[in-house]
């Protein structure tokens, strides 16, 4: 067995992802959804499920997580977040890995300018600790945005039009927008958007998210994160099974 751990997960396509590649592949194994409401229910969860071979890890554990595991790649380290736990020794051994990066780097690559230089990180949970370790792997400058700004953060009333016309990609890691709060977005200044702008959203469900909507009606690029969830699932069962 497989699974994710996380809160809430209801949105997540994971288990879909993971069932239908079960099923068309004819491997008999099962992907489940795990909502832990903390996550020190880990422990109750290994108890319970001693046949669990290997977990996902979304909002709002990525960091939380590491405390509890035996190991992590040279990866997940430097990036200081884990979507991946590869099980083993009869569940005595729980080793991180991070599949986000490459999900990300080989969705978000095909996309990039030569003007694109600067990137904003909306979020600074574990997804965002993931881009950033990619933006920066790209050769870029990055600057994370908050709630509130502080120690080198901006905050969303520092998104000036003087920031906006400099840092041509805006990536949003929060969950803002995501089914079923639909109706949600990140507040940006989204009338300073160009056609030189990229908007990319971790979120992919629901498909265009009020973010690359408003944001697509500026002629900016828009993408969202269906096409990562799958690249970081196919490493993430690579690493499973490795």
């Amino acid at each position: 067995m497989y699974g994710l751990i996380g809160n809430p997960i209801k949105h997540s396509f994971s288990a879909d992802f993971f069932n239908s590649k079960f099923k068309r592949e004819g491997i008999d194994e099962e992907y489940r959804l795990f909502q832990l409401e903390k996550i020190d229910d880990l422990k109750e969860l290994f108890t319970e499920h001693k046949d669990l071979k290997g977990l996902n890890v979304t909002i709002p554990y990525k960091q939380q997580v590491i405390p509890y595991l035996d190991g992590l790649s040279d990866e997940a380290r430097e990036i200081g977040a884990v979507n991946v736990i590869k099980i083993s020794e009869g569940g005595h051994r729980l080793e991180g890995f991070n599949s986000d990066a490459v999900g990300f780097r080989d969705s978000i690559k095909p996309l990039l300018r030569p003007h694109m230089r600067k990137a904003l990180i909306l979020g600074t949970g574990g997804a965002s600790r993931a881009v950033e370790y990619v933006l920066r792997k790209e050769g870029l400058e990055v600057m994370k945005v908050s709630r509130k700004g502080k120690d080198g953060l901006l905050s969303y009333s520092d998104m000036t039009q003087e920031v906006m016309s400099e840092f041509h990609i805006i990536v949003n890691t929060t969950p803002l927008g995501m089914w079923p709060k639909t109706d949600t977005c990140p507040d940006i200044p989204y009338s300073l958007l160009t056609p030189g702008h990229l908007c990319f959203d971790l979120v992919y469900n629901p498909e265009t998210t009020l973010f690359m909507q408003k944001a697509s009606e500026m002629g900016a690029t828009v993408k969202n994160g269906l096409e990562m969830l799958h690249g970081q699932a196919i490493a993430a069962w690579k690493i499973w099974n490795s």
